[in-house]
């Protein structure tokens, strides 16, 4: 029969320090790792022959976890809460905030209270101070000590983001390997971070899916131009040809992407048109399914884990700086640095579009223009728009409005005039493509565009705004403004 009573606190084998099982260490993790790492050993507090691992190294163990993710908290009032308890008008009572050390460690490791003494007992040697001691001050670990949880830094991601703007800027910007490595860690597995219910980070678009289509709008201050774009939206609404593609937040010069809005007014918000112009709005329909990184859901993302596991503190660490990143990605920019300060977010686009896992095909992001929508950015290779069907040979015709005994009313109005239908068992090889489409003197061909279309334009929901007037939303703050007698200085 085992005896398993100790004897002075020996083991047979010589070694006089105490031993927990996994089974006395009920945090789940610790516990498995316990398991995992340990050897037979009795346990000093249950008795038992399990597996174990010393207490000297559970209090390195519990030591790692407590500079990872706890602090000891002051042990006197701040200089406020000290003017508070001078006020002889305040009921403000101070207490030391946290919880006092033995129990922190007694409830985080989730071991009986002999064995968090025991911890204590040696991380209060380790870092023991006979001068600190002698002053009065308190140390780590020491059994007057308070400790409270805290929260995780982002500073290191920080400074990191603002080297990649740097780089970006003054450096490499088309080829870092620095630059590709952070974005990898900030965006690799960014689809199984969890956020609040119903607000995934990877939304998925297209036909029957949570988002099925999207706005766009664009501004005209020539009615040739605008009469243009009514005949053809899906030539003149959709994403441009690459050699009219200009610089934006999210694409280089000459990457043609599509910007929409998930509403028609966040649509019309964001070209901020001026007075006088008119502004063209369609609605865009999904076609293909496509996966969206939400920025918006990263206000709620979150990571969690045992504060034993190792890789918890770096995860915790990306989460709070994923938390600030849709604010960096969509922060206004004024237009004279958009140049400079729109390389990060292009770079990101890029990024994500084809180097990430999981690839993405668009972004989704704040307006800096409405506070009722979103902003939508399709990568190139989601952005084709799906060309209108018409027969060869059709001819598109505009109106814009009709005179009248009162003056002029306004009535947009496209007119389709296709060739006459063949008679049955006549067919020409021709018939199926989309041909020249004479208007206004204008032709449009094809083009060598393979990417897979993944818009098509409702042509019905076409629409023209004129704009009247424009409202401003501002804070406003006061000037003040003082005069003072220079005085002489006085030697």
């Amino acid at each position: 029969m085992l005896n398993l009573e100790v004897s002075n606190g020996m083991n047979d084998d010589g070694d006089d320090q105490k031993h927990i099982c996994f089974q006395c260490t009920a945090e789940s993790y610790l516990s498995t790792a316990i398991e995992k790492d340990g050897k037979p050993e009795e346990c000093a507090y249950c008795g038992q022959m399990r597996v174990c691992i010393s207490i000297e190294e559970l209090a390195d163990r519990i030591e790692s976890a407590f500079d990872d993710h706890y602090i000891c908290t002051p042990n006197q009032p701040t200089s406020w809460q000290q003017c508070l308890l001078s006020d002889r008008e305040s009921d403000y009572e101070w207490e030391r905030e946290g919880q006092p050390v033995l129990d922190a460690i007694e409830e985080a490791a989730v071991i009986p209270r002999e064995a968090a003494e025991d911890v204590l007992e040696i991380l209060d040697d380790r870092h023991g101070d006979f001068d600190a001691m002698t002053m009065g001050e308190e140390t780590e670990f020491s059994s007057d000590t308070y400790y409270e949880e805290k929260s995780a830094s982002a500073q290191g991601w920080h400074d990191e983001w603002r080297n990649f703007e740097r780089s970006l800027k003054t450096e490499a910007r088309f080829f870092s390997r620095s630059a590709s490595e952070l974005l990898a860690r900030i965006f690799g597995s960014i689809d199984v971070l969890k956020t609040r219910p119903r607000h995934p980070l990877a939304v998925s678009a297209g036909p029957t899916r949570r988002l099925t289509h999207l706005y766009r709008a664009r501004v005209f201050q020539s009615e040739d131009k605008l009469e243009e774009a009514l005949c053809r939206p899906d030539m003149h609404l959709g994403s441009p040809p690459t050699q009219f593609a200009n610089s934006g937040r999210m694409n280089a010069r000459g990457i043609s992407v599509f910007y929409g809005a998930t509403s028609a007014s966040v649509a019309l918000a964001e070209v901020r048109p001026p007075v006088g112009c008119k502004v063209v709005v369609a609605k865009f329909a999904i076609t293909r399914p496509l996966r969206l990184l939400d920025l918006t859901a990263l206000d709620d993302v979150q990571d969690g884990g045992s504060i034993f596991d190792p890789s918890l503190k770096g995860r915790l660490e990306r989460v709070a700086f994923l938390r600030s990143l849709g604010l960096l990605m969509t922060r206004a920019v004024m237009p004279n640095d958009e140049a400079f300060d729109y390389l990060a977010t292009q770079a990101i686009a890029d990024f994500l579009a084809t180097e990430n896992e999981p690839r993405f095909d668009g972004i989704i992001f704040r307006s800096a223009q409405s506070k009722r929508g979103s902003n939508v950015v399709l990568f190139h290779k989601a952005a084709r728009v799906e060309a209108i069907e018409l027969p060869k040979g059709a001819e598109i015709d505009v109106h814009t409005g009709y005179g009248t005994e009162d003056g002029w009313e306004i009535d947009y109005g496209v007119s389709e005039v296709v060739p006459k239908a063949k008679l049955p068992g006549q067919k020409d090889a021709m018939d199926s493509l989309t041909g020249s489409v004479p208007h206004l003197g204008l032709s449009y061909g094809g083009d060598d565009d393979y990417r897979e279309t993944a818009l098509r334009v409702d042509l019905a929901s076409v629409e023209v705004h004129h704009v009247n007037s424009v409202k401003v939303y501002s804070t406003r703050f006061a000037v003040s403004r003082h005069r003072l007698e220079k005085r002489e200085p006085e030697f």
